[in-house]
């Protein structure tokens, strides 16, 4: 065969080579189409019902720093009353320049899991600050705190051990708990009766372990951690609490629902979050026990398998425990906003769930309802989110306002007024 002829015949095989790989690739694409396209048509209808009924969720799009104050897109100047920026940190310049200072010191981010090389001066003095504002042993950093409660469980207790839960517990826990082959008893919330029920129930098992939110954060309730002490004592259980809430707004300096009920140091397991109070970032911890936070970080997964924290993350924390152990100016300022709020909202005549917290729940008990009263506000200039199931129960529908130390009487005055009006509007006050 002459040269050109066969260079003509091995072109061709490669076109038809390359034209059969091809029909192969879309043959895959067509068969892999046609496989999504039942799901699709079923998440369809899902989003499809969730908007009929009023419900679909939308993230409204904020182009300003965090703050009392901020800028929404599209949208003028609005108040914010439900951002977990309890102390007003968010943006504070002391905690910016701690950021841009480790930035320069120690870069922008670790590219390793702690045990191998992700841990630096910074990460330890933080862990010791922690540990010291919580009157703790020890405590270990978690990318955040749905990470630290996802962790926790499964490295220190097992199928002949038991874990005894609140109710109202956060998602974080409920999860970790499934992770963990322990067994599983649930008490209804703060019910301190009921609790002591499950406690007998557990003496079956090996170690037991009570759980609860310090702060639960739909309603704002305190755990009431003094008699969970003492039921802990009586029927040999050790203590978990997630202070995510709470930590920087309960108790005269801001440590806790253990503060505020006078057992500091006495919880054996307290984790929490870097990203509401205490400078709303990221980042979580868990601190408690030597011994517990020792196996933590041989065992923790989340831990041992998630990146570092970075350097101006933790830096910033860092500045922010120094600022808590200087003065108690803005958890004052805080409780003072809360207890204002909270009364002037009960005199206008709405349904509010008990609280100690920076949370104060407005009980509207029906979803549709709660999206048409956070819409009205916002056109009134308050940012606030309407909560429905399965956040809260069935019929359970509220807005929750959380107040910062950040806002003033002013803004304060002019949410109430907002709310007030509002209501009247849809019905909610006479």
């Amino acid at each position: 065969m002459p040269e050109c002829e066969k260079n003509g015949f091995q072109t061709k095989i490669i076109y038809q080579v390359a034209a059969f790989s091809i029909f192969i690739v879309q043959t895959e694409i067509l068969i892999a189409k046609a496989m999504y396209g039942n799901i699709k048509k079923y998440l369809q209808q899902e989003l499809d019902n969730i908007k009929k009924a009023g419900l679909y969720k939308t993230e409204r799009v904020i182009t300003s720093p965090q703050d009392a104050l901020i800028r929404v897109e599209n949208k003028k100047e609005v108040l914010n009353f439900c951002a977990n920026n309890y102390l007003g940190l968010s943006s504070h310049p002391r905690l910016i320049e701690a950021a841009k200072a480790a930035l320069d010191s120690h870069g922008f981010g670790m590219s390793s899991v702690r045990f191998i090389c992700g841990t630096t001066d910074l990460h330890k003095t933080l862990e010791q600050k922690i540990a010291g504002f919580f009157g703790t042993d020890d405590t270990i950093l978690y990318a955040a705190c749905f990470d630290a409660n996802g962790g926790v469980f499964e490295p220190l207790l097992t199928e002949h051990d038991a874990i005894i839960s609140d109710s109202l517990n956060h998602a974080s826990i409920i999860d970790g708990v499934r992770l963990c082959k322990a067994q599983r008893y649930r008490y209804n919330n703060a019910d301190m009766a009921d609790l002591e029920e499950k406690l007998k129930e557990a003496q079956a098992q090996r170690f037991r372990l009570i759980v609860t939110d310090g702060v639960f954060s739909m309603d704002g309730n305190l755990a009431p951690m003094d008699k969970i002490n003492e039921l802990a004592k009586k029927y040999d259980a050790l203590v978990m609490v997630d202070e995510c809430h709470s930590a920087g707004v309960v108790g005269i300096t801001g440590r806790g629902v253990t503060e505020h009920f006078n057992i500091r140091g006495e919880a054996d397991i307290i984790t929490g979050t870097l990203g509401k109070a205490f400078g709303g970032a990221i980042g979580g911890f868990t601190t408690g026990r030597k011994e517990i936070i020792d196996l933590l970080r041989q065992r923790s997964r989340p831990y041992l398998f998630s990146n570092s924290l970075p350097p101006s993350i933790v830096y910033a924390g860092i500045a922010m425990f120094d600022m808590m152990a200087e003065t108690n100016e803005l958890q004052n300022r805080l409780h003072e906003n809360r207890n204002y709020f909270k009364d002037k909202i009960i005199d206008a005549g709405f349904d509010i769930k008990p609280t100690e917290s920076a949370i104060v729940a407005i009980m509207l008990y029906d979803a549709r309802l709660s999206q048409d009263f956070a819409a009205k506000l916002l056109d009134e200039g308050i940012y606030v989110i309407g909560f429905y199931y399965p956040v809260v129960p069935q019929g359970q529908a509220r807005i929750r306002v959380q107040l910062s130390a950040a806002h003033t009487r002013e803004q304060l005055d002019k949410a109430i007024g907002a709310f007030v009006k509002t209501g009247r509007e849809l019905g909610v006050l006479k």
